[in-house]
């Protein structure tokens, strides 16, 4: 059966001992259970807490403490209720699991609009507001983010990128007085940039150190080609923990389980990038395939384009590029299958959603590649940025190498395009073969290691 609360009772062999190492690293003392707090309920930070309470909340209650901060009072409508009610009854070991809780009643009357259930209120009984459809197992929701936070032994941010600063400043001023410094998990895809005094890319984890103070040491970002609801129902998925040495490899020993495989890399600011990077052209690619009609063949075509941008801009971001290369392309090719980023280019392109309603979109959360369609052309649009241009031989700003950025961006942030416009920018004749652009990025040494804030000196290939 899928959906693994009910998934077997006892601990995965060697669970106990993963979590006594971690322990004993954080310098727990017996008696002190190990803190967990999940801040932001959305379907992947949600998934991941319920994986570690199915992992080790359930069996070792004395050793450690998994909890949930989203806000209250997101109320539930009706039709989400019935959505609700229908899976609730669809699964004997969810219905059984709420008739013992005593829960049950209060989603029959939802059903019937006698009452109106809020979202913290149903992911206490395991269900996320923005994935309905898969079950999880029951968490600890707190609503009050200084109570959630304030003696947290390890902080992982679900929030989208977009509010990942307001909340973490927050969260900053609860730790002001502690002495022990937590750890951060990062789960957010998404960037900012800041053009002054040079254009740099500001990534959520720069964010949180930013914010809270905390040294980039103690905070680290875990992405890979993952689908929240896939992984819960115990898919094979990987995914890697990026950060210091010093906690990256416990982390990932911690993490790892049966069905989600864990490794580790150093190299935590360049894969946070990446991992905004890929929710632009998801959108740009559920664009395309809703106006072929899902050509296979207009498709490949916009894969090919759109990954020759994504390998030139890595070449700007990156001193070895082609380390990056495959988590890049596994992580870009799950999110054009079934991430939120390309559904969104679908649905707009369908005309089932307008730029009007916003990013923000009932029962899918944030939709991160937008913020991060109009960090990337801000920062690629500056002159200060200059490459050689292989036509003209002269210097232009590096976005006018990337046309599906620039035709993004006219579509998402400056509306002056309507969503067929991306059809145009792939299918124009003028258009350079991909390789080409490719080939440029072999024979120009591209990298400015100014724009992830590290110094000139860097940039020596």
């Amino acid at each position: 059966m899928v959906g693994s609360y009910t998934n077997g009772h006892a601990p995965a062999a060697g669970a106990e001992g993963k979590l006594d190492e971690l322990r004993r690293l954080l310098g727990k003392a017996e008696g002190d259970p190990l803190r967990v707090v999940g801040v932001g309920a959305g379907a992947w930070g949600s998934v991941f807490c319920a994986l570690l309470q199915d992992a080790y909340g359930r069996h070792f209650r004395d050793r450690v403490q998994v909890r949930v901060w989203r806000r209250a009072g997101r109320a539930v409508d009706r039709a989400d209720a019935e959505r609700l009610f229908e899976v609730i009854n669809a699964r004997e070991d969810v219905l059984r699991r709420l008739i013992r809780r005593c829960a049950y009643l209060k989603y029959v009357e939802a059903r019937l609009g006698d009452r109106t259930l809020h979202a913290d209120e149903i992911l206490r009984d395991g269900f996320c507001l923005n994935m309905l459809d898969t079950p999880l197992c029951p968490l600890k929701v707190v609503t009050n983010l200084q109570e959630a936070v304030w003696d947290a032994d390890i902080v992982v941010n679900g929030l989208p990128s977009t509010e990942t600063r307001e909340v973490f400043e927050e969260i900053g001023r609860y730790w002001k007085e502690r002495i022990s410094q937590p750890l951060i998990i990062s789960l957010a895809k998404g960037i900012e940039a800041s053009l002054d005094p040079v254009p740099r890319i500001i990534t959520p984890t720069q964010m949180i150190s930013n914010a809270t103070g905390l040294p980039l040491e103690n905070i680290l970002y875990l992405g890979g080609p993952n689908i929240a609801s896939e992984i819960y129902n115990k898919e094979y998925a990987n995914a890697r923990i990026c950060g210091a040495d010093k906690w990256r490899k416990p982390l990932a020993k911690f993490l790892r389980q049966p069905h989600f495989i864990v490794w580790d890399n150093n190299d935590l600011i360049t894969h946070e990038v990446m991992g905004g990077l890929k929710n632009v052209y998801a959108i740009g690619a559920g664009m395309v395939a809703a106006l072929t009609n899902e050509s296979a063949t207009s498709k490949s075509v916009y894969f090919s384009l759109c990954t020759s941008e994504m390998i030139y801009i890595t070449h700007l971001l990156a001193k070895e590029p082609e380390k990056l290369a495959g988590p890049l392309l596994a992580d870009t090719y799950v999110t054009l299958l079934k991430g939120r980023n390309a559904w969104y280019g679908m649905k707009l392109a369908k005309g089932e959603l307008t730029l009007e309603m916003g990013d923000s979109i009932k029962g899918k959360g944030t939709i991160q590649g937008v913020s991060a369609v109009n960090a990337f052309y801000e920062l690629l649009s500056q002159g200060s940025l200059s490459v050689m241009h292989p036509a003209t031989k002269k210097p232009v700003a590096p976005v006018e190498l990337c046309p599906i950025l620039k035709t993004l961006y006219k579509i998402l942030i400056k509306r002056e395009l309507a969503t067929d416009s991306i059809l145009q920018a792939i299918r124009d004749e003028s258009m350079y073969d991909p390789r080409e652009r490719i080939e440029m990025t072999q024979r120009q040494c591209l990298y400015r290691p100014s724009l992830l804030g590290l110094p000139k000196g860097d940039a020596k290939a």
